[in-house]
């Protein structure tokens, strides 16, 4: 459901997919050929999200940012499913694993991969490039190399294609109904 809250209304690019069963609440932002997946919750009531173009934010996250400040994510970023971001900063093409929980005031460099899983503190930073893994999330020994880069920009596709099935599928749904309730 995309909801106002206290005369804030998302604004989400035309290209983007929202799935029927996510929440969008209040002050959130995002850009274009965005794949927002089923059971996310994008919750901008006292706090800003801001989300770049051709993210995926997969089934089950939790976006949310503290009172008066924001969440803010970066372009072609893949949010695992049922990942947690808390008030925190992701930079593009970053990776956040599965299940994995991102605290307050993190920042996550481009190219970062959080594992899944991993947990990374609050005011942590972690390097454009790196690895990090566990509960506390520490840094592995490698970092992500090009060919790495190339797969993973193959996976983002992905969900770029994704989000313009839905959107196409929802027009194509559209056309026969008076009313439909599956897509904003």
């Amino acid at each position: 459901m995309i909801s106002k809250f206290e005369g804030h209304e998302p604004v989400i690019a035309r290209s983007s997919f929202i799935h029927p069963n996510a929440d969008v609440i209040g002050q959130v932002t995002i850009g274009s050929s965005c794949w927002i997946g089923p059971g996310a919750r994008l919750r901008g009531d006292y706090g800003r999200i801001t989300i770049g173009d051709n993210t995926s934010v997969e089934d089950n996250c939790v976006i949310h940012a503290r009172p008066d400040e924001e969440t803010n994510i970066g372009s072609w970023v893949t949010i695992g499913h049922g990942a947690i971001i808390h008030n925190a900063t992701i930079q593009n093409w970053a990776v956040v694993g599965m299940g994995s929980i991102v605290s307050d005031w993190a920042y996550i460099g481009e190219w970062a991969v959080i594992a899944e899983g991993a947990v990374v503190r609050q005011h942590q930073e972690v390097p454009g490039g790196a690895i990090v893994v566990g509960v506390p999330a520490r840094t592995l020994a490698k970092c992500v190399d090009d060919a790495y880069k190339t797969e993973w920009t193959r996976f983002k596709s992905i969900y770029v294609d994704l989000a313009r099935r839905y959107r196409a599928e929802c027009d194509r749904t559209r056309e026969g109904l008076e009313e439909y309730h599956g897509c904003r």
